[in-house]
């Protein structure tokens, strides 16, 4: 048995979705803040939100491309744990919000994005996806295996997981978190409680099952 993986569930915008995801079992609940995406949500609405998290659930919350200024603001006036930085942002602006918060960089997986990022220290923790973000769609768990030891920060993965598969990503790649969003909808943007439950089921069922290192 390894380690507990954690868990965060993205793109939350009720009170329903926070209470579902709290009970299942997620370690960390994402709020979306990119203009674009159908799980957009309003800073104060996030807020309200975080206000629901019982202690040690974090809130997280995704920008995409935005201003050191703003993000910032944005984050303060969210009340979140950690900023999740998802889109093209720079090394500079990477470093003006980690003076403020906790930063999760966010990059789509390729073997030059990871040996771009992997080494690197000043972030808290990588998030590797298969897309751009909110797309659900897979990567190669075995190519990112191959390059696992140098990557510095803690590592978690995202892109088309699901209940069905997420016991092998894990198994493959031994993450510190997985992040899931898009399965566990039942129509785009809109979270179901059962999937949500399946989903942390699963990440549970993979942790006991899986031999130790």
């Amino acid at each position: 048995m390894i380690g507990r993986t954690r868990i965060k569930v993205c793109g939350l915008r009720t009170p329903g979705d926070v209470e579902a995801a709290v009970q299942a079992g997620a370690d960390a609940v994402g709020f979306v803040f990119a203009p674009s995406s159908p799980r957009c949500i309003e800073p104060d609405a996030a807020a309200d939100l975080a206000c629901l998290l019982p202690p040690f659930i974090q809130a997280v919350g995704l920008f995409v491309d935005r201003s050191a200024e703003d993000v910032v603001a944005m984050a303060e006036d969210a009340c979140l744990d950690f900023v999740q930085l998802h889109g093209r942002e720079d090394q500079r602006t990477v470093e003006a919000v980690r003076e403020r918060w906790p930063v999760i960089r966010a990059i789509r997986f390729s073997p030059e994005a990871i040996a771009r990022w992997g080494p690197e220290t000043g972030i808290d923790l990588l998030l590797v996806d298969g897309s751009d973000g909110g797309a659900g769609q897979r990567f190669d768990w075995r190519a990112l295996a191959a390059q696992r030891d140098s990557i510095r920060a803690p590592l978690m993965i995202a892109g088309g997981l699901t209940a069905e598969n997420v016991g092998e990503a894990i198994r493959t790649v031994r993450p510190f978190a997985v992040d899931v969003s898009s399965s566990v909808e039942r129509e785009r943007g809109v979270k179901d409680p059962a999937l949500i439950r399946a989903f942390c089921r699963a990440v549970a069922c993979a942790d006991h099952s899986a031999p130790a290192d």
